[in-house]
């Protein structure tokens, strides 16, 4: 009979045992099962810095293509302004110079060519309403022929570079005219 209680007990001990080590491991299975949760939203994390890091790359290596001229063209511009001005200032009709203003015509026009070429627009906004973003305003002046907050006079055509602003289009703005008022003799 002590024989059969030692064989029992081993039996109880081993059953515990048994159940202590599913309790283990159902355990163990838990916290792994945790630690891969863990592990596959930190890969997902990395994958989607890796590619936002790749996209932010692109679009600047897209940007730097883009506007790579932006420095060059804007040193540019004051020849072609000086062009303009020289052709603006000599007399269309006489023949002395007609060869030179022709000459003029010629090169104006080759560099207006090449500009358009890199996406170099220009802004003459003559006649039009006034537009802060793309336009500096010089001055104001008073017209009774146009609508107020339009561009009268062009002091400096603006450019633009991929539809990026390079340099604002210098104007004058019209205002609406002042009320007159009576004057004494009309008053009297």
């Amino acid at each position: 009979m002590a024989d059969e209680q030692t064989v029992d007990t081993q039996n109880q001990d081993a059953n515990q045992g048994s159940t202590a080590s599913g309790d283990d491991l159902a355990a163990r299975v838990q916290v792994l099962e945790e630690q891969l949760a863990g592990a596959q939203d930190q890969a997902l994390r990395v994958a989607a810095d890796l590619q936002n890091v790749r996209r932010r790359a692109e679009q600047d290596v897209e940007k730097a293509h883009k506007f790579a001229l932006e420095k060059f063209a804007g040193d540019l511009l004051p020849i072609i302004d000086s062009l303009e001005r020289g052709l603006e200032l000599s007399n269309p009709d006489d023949e002395s110079i007609r060869p030179m203003r022709e000459g003029i015509e010629l090169t104006l026009k080759m560099f207006q060519d090449t500009l358009k070429r890199y996406q170099l627009e220009a802004i003459d906004p003559h006649g039009e309403p006034f537009n802060a973003v793309q336009h500096q305003a010089m001055a104001m002046q008073e017209s009774a022929d146009v609508e107020p907050n339009s561009v009268l006079k062009v002091f400096q055509k603006g450019y633009q570079l991929n539809g990026r602003l390079l340099r604002p289009a210098m104007v004058v703005v019209s205002k609406a005219p002042a009320p007159v008022s009576p004057s004494i003799d009309e008053q009297a």
